[in-house]
């Protein structure tokens, strides 16, 4: 595989990826998906049996990644424009996908509560959620450290939301963690 995905080299998506099991045929939505950077590299994993919904508030993201996607000839990218903190506001069916990648996302959330809640009305059952975030510690690069959500305290969040069992932390990179949790 060629990965296409371009900019961030703090993050191998085809190592994550592979950690998280992603494979052919899944439905995966890419929360919080900026430049693309883990969507391109799904839509290629997934295959044209699969589907890829790379959603954001910012129309200038998916704007980039609809081009991308255009370039690369990734027809199964759907891109989504979403206010992700409002449940019921994602244009995705209900309890319709494998996989939701939180990626350098939740830390910026002001309402994870509802943010996570979202995430999970459109999970499958046995679906899963990929979280990674940066570490809650000093790192050279990354936004400020008290503007970061630790380790912990993103399990707090999923426990106080409910529905959810964790089945995996690793280590994607120097300066992140990773969650993979699965809808009861």
């Amino acid at each position: 595989m060629t990965t296409i995905a371009t900019g961030n080299k703090l993050l191998d998506p085809e190592k994550v990826l592979k950690e998280i099991k992603v494979e052919s045929g899944m439905r995966v939505a890419d929360f919080g998906c900026g430049n693309g950077y883990f969507s391109l590299t799904v839509a290629e994993i997934v295959g044209g049996k699969g589907q890829v919904y790379a959603v954001d508030i910012l129309k200038s993201s998916l704007d980039t990644i609809n081009r991308e996607a255009q370039r690369h000839q990734l027809f199964n990218i759907k891109t989504v424009w979403s206010n992700l903190e409002i449940v019921g506001a994602t244009k995705i069916n209900p309890e319709s996908l494998d996989l939701i990648l939180i990626v350098h996302t939740l830390y910026q959330s002001g309402n994870r509560i509802d943010f996570l809640s979202e995430a999970l009305r459109l999970l499958k059952p046995k679906g899963k959620i990929a979280i990674i975030d940066w570490i809650k510690r000093p790192t050279p690069i990354g936004p400020p450290v008290d503007d970061r959500i630790s380790e912990d305290s993103a399990r707090q969040v999923l426990e106080e939301v409910g529905g959810l069992t964790e089945l995996e932390a690793f280590n994607p990179g120097q300066y992140h963690y990773a969650l993979i949790l699965e809808k009861n």
